[in-house]
């Protein structure tokens, strides 16, 4: 009361009651055991039906698998759930792509030398995620790797939950002796077409994801947190 208000000589009684009449009816704040008034934690909000979901499978190609090490995305794709490609560039690295990468994916130097470094394709790139559920085939190197070069070129941290296709297929499918994205594709029959791309492989994860969906949700499912766990 001293400090805010300026009510230089309150006692402790009416600087109790002013500060409860200002605070108790906004819900914004509550009173703990020991009198003090607080910031009132927000109640957690309900988890989204499955149905109400909108999904962005993600794909990275990159120069290694070190995001925080300095290797970097040289493409990139967002899918939705229907196949439909968002989002895709190639991307320059700034850095040398290695010989062994270069086989594995088909993308060397002279590809990428006139494609557009990560921060002139940020904002493309968070308007493709923007509202959606993160998900890709192995999640985690996906994930560091976009948030590291959004982080990067923006200074932003993405953040919003993610969903991934290898823990989907390790409880969902547990007979199957591997779950990477061949495995899994075979398992469904589906096709990829152009495998080690980054639209390919997109495009195979979400095929593979409404499969999973399907797969979850007769086995109770009906929420993004009962997905998850």
């Amino acid at each position: 009361m001293r400090d805010v208000l300026g009510i230089a000589q309150a006692n402790r009684h009416t600087a109790d009651r002013i500060a409860a009449t200002l605070l108790a009816p906004d819900k914004r704040f509550s009173r703990t055991a020991d009198g003090r008034w607080a910031l009132a934690t927000p109640p957690p909000a309900a988890s989204p039906l499955l149905e109400a979901c909108r999904w962005a499978v993600v794909d990275v190609e990159t120069t290694g698998v070190r995001a925080f090490r300095g290797d970097r995305i040289m493409e990139i794709a967002v899918v939705m759930l229907d196949g439909t490609v968002a989002f895709h560039s190639l991307v320059n690295p700034g850095i040398p792509i290695p010989q062994f990468i270069a086989g594995l994916t088909g993308i060397d130097a002279p590809m990428v030398r006139n494609a557009p470094p990560f921060e002139a394709i940020v904002a493309d790139v968070l308007t493709a995620l923007e509202g959606c559920v993160f998900v890709a085939h192995n999640a985690r190197f996906d994930w560091a790797f976009v948030s590291t070069e959004i982080e990067r070129a923006t200074g932003l941290l993405l953040q919003g939950p993610r969903v991934c296709t290898v823990r989907l297929a390790r409880k969902l499918l547990p007979d199957l002796p591997r779950r990477n994205l061949d495995t899994v594709s075979y398992h469904f029959g589906i096709e990829i077409e152009g495998r080690h791309r980054a639209t390919g492989d997109a495009v195979a994860a979400a095929k593979c994801l409404a499969r999973l969906l399907r797969l979850a949700q007769g086995n109770g499912a009906t929420t993004l947190t009962d997905l998850v766990n």
